[in-house]
């Protein structure tokens, strides 16, 4: 219990210097090397990450992804006054990256093909996808937001962590039928109901208390969207522990003693954060 409440107070501090340091190049930098991280600790998971070349191509593209993404469309690269990259380009190198990154991994397979399965291949494809798209949620909440940027960064990481501890204290006061026990023994109806309300509730009164006035519609629409978030970030974790227990997995990391990989703390993020940001920017709740 120790380790993980140190573990779990480093990591807090990380954090905090991270989205201190949010308006800088220090954010962008900082969720590619989790983007990092967390592909490993995904290849790990499918007995891929030996196999270089594609663990390369995966890494590449999810780094290069985030911080094309992260590239205001204004900006242009010069040699000798001539115009070779511009901003808005940004989403056709994307799209490029995908397809040369996919063009290695398939031939990788074709040269591999009896040591490698069909199934490690399309895992490695749709987590080299999904992680990096997801994660590039945090820069996009940042900079697409001006000054409400950091709150809104804040709002989404805790639509994913108020749930967890809602439905962690709720679970152990009145939880009595299992959500999933097959996949999370400890995820209780109860626990869930509760976790739905609590962020529902903390949405509600954060947004009022940050835009300093409190309206009925606004209230019921963050609250709305707490809800939603703490939906998604359930599905988002539950769906990681399938993996894991499919796989015979407890963690998928030890790079945080006490609470294993970065992928342990971030799966429900991986949901929540991409919902969070398109409501957001549909949506006007300031």
């Amino acid at each position: 219990m120790l380790t993980r409440i140190i573990s779990g107070a480093v990591g807090v501090v990380i954090l905090a210097a991270v989205l201190f340091f949010h308006d800088t190049i220090v954010l962008p930098i900082a969720v590619a090397a989790m983007i990092a991280i967390m592909l490993y600790e995904l290849l790990r998971a499918v007995k891929m990450e030996k196999c270089i070349p594609i663990l390369c191509a995966v890494e590449l593209y999810g780094i290069s992804i985030l911080l094309l993404l992260s590239l205001d469309s204004d900006f242009s690269f010069h040699i000798f006054d001539i115009e070779v990259f511009s901003g808005k380009y940004v989403p056709l190198c994307c799209f490029a990256l995908t397809l040369v990154a996919g063009f290695v991994i398939f031939l990788i397979w074709l040269l591999n093909h009896k040591t490698i399965r069909y199934e490690q291949i399309f895992f490695a494809l749709a987590v080299m996808i999904l992680v990096p798209q997801a994660m590039s949620s945090i820069v996009r909440i940042d900079r697409n937001n001006g000054s409400d940027g950091l709150f809104l960064l804040i709002m989404g990481l805790c639509g994913a962590w108020i749930a967890d501890t809602g439905a962690y204290f709720t679970g152990v006061a009145i939880g009595k039928h299992k959500l999933c026990p097959e996949i999370s023994p400890k995820k209780t109806i109860e626990g869930f109901i509760g976790g739905i309300v609590t962020t529902g509730v903390v949405y509600a009164a954060a947004f009022s208390v940050y835009s300093g006035d409190f309206e009925i519609g606004k209230a019921a629409l963050t609250f709305v969207l707490g809800a939603v978030c703490a939906v998604i970030g359930t599905i988002g974790d539950l769906s990681a522990s399938m993996v894991k227990r499919q796989i015979g997995f407890k963690d998928y990391g030890k790079i945080m003693p006490g609470h294993g990989g970065l992928m342990d703390r971030f799966d429900s993020v991986l949901f929540v954060l991409p919902t969070f940001y398109v409501f957001t920017t549909i949506v006007n709740i300031l």
